[in-house]
């Protein structure tokens, strides 16, 4: 999934911030708590605020990706 999640953060750049976070790395503890975090991969869409819109789990399609980005742009 790197791939294509890092060519939707290049198409987005400036528009919505793209965070990658180590589900392994102990310095991420706290967030993936605050989070609720679950499983691998996990995607989640936050608001200016740090207020999750949207949470994904697992595979992902593009489609859903952008159709999400998309309506929370305003496009």
């Amino acid at each position: 999934m790197a791939p294509m999640v890092h060519g939707l953060e290049a198409e987005y750049f400036g528009r919505i911030k793209f965070v990658f976070l180590d589900a392994s790395d102990p310095a991420t503890a706290d967030f993936q708590r605050a989070l609720g975090f679950a499983v691998q991969p996990e995607f989640y869409l936050l608001d200016g605020a740090g207020t999750v819109l949207y949470r994904w789990f697992g595979y992902v399609q593009e489609a859903d990706f952008r159709a999400v980005f998309d309506q929370q742009l305003g496009q």
